[in-house]
């Protein structure tokens, strides 16, 4: 019997009944192949923006289809009203995951510089038409970002993320101006 509990012949069989143990364990804990994405309901943030902020907000309308919305925020600071609405985008085909892309809107001033945080880069790529309406193209390579931004009178909205350009499109194009609740 000490011949196995001395020297590496004991390390090697006390080695190989812990790898059992341990291999036993994972065969019989459960294992969960569904995804765990927190979903926030953000029409809560809605009806604050249309009563606090000083311009109209736009929200998506509808969600597009197999996007889920993780995360929603308002904050008053400085004397800008700002709202940050994330989302994992629909499954593609060609992707094991989800994209993420998020829709952000501010009156800060300037509307540049809340523009250029958001999108990561100040360099405009291209346009395009959403909808009829022209937004600017912006590319992060390094960071994988896309955004497309609009600079309004009044606000800014930028939709960006790691969504594809048609993903950013689809949210874009499904943004509708809310009309302002008074206080």
């Amino acid at each position: 019997m000490e011949r196995f509990t001395q020297g590496f012949y004991g390390y090697a069989v006390a080695m190989l009944v812990c790898l059992a143990g341990v291999g036993v364990f994972l065969l019989v804990t459960p294992q969960s192949r569904t995804e765990h994405l927190p979903k926030v309901d953000f029409s809560i943030d809605v009806a604050n923006m249309r009563r606090d902020a000083p311009y109209q907000v736009w929200t998506p309308e509808p969600v597009p289809v197999g996007w889920i919305p993780t995360s929603s925020r308002m904050t008053k600071e400085k004397g800008a009203v700002t709202w940050k609405l994330g989302f994992a985008t629909a499954k593609r085909p060609e992707a094991a995951t989800r994209s993420h892309a998020m829709l952000a809107q501010s009156d800060e001033k300037p509307a540049a510089e809340f523009a250029n945080r958001m999108a990561n880069t100040s360099e405009v790529t291209g346009s395009i038409q959403i909808n009829g309406v022209t937004w600017e193209q912006r590319l992060r390579k390094d960071k994988d970002q896309r955004s497309l931004v609009r600079l309004l009178p009044d606000a800014t909205v930028v939709v960006t993320g790691t969504a594809q350009w048609e993903e950013l499109s689809a949210l874009a194009g499904s943004l509708k101006q809310q009309a302002k609740v008074a206080p």
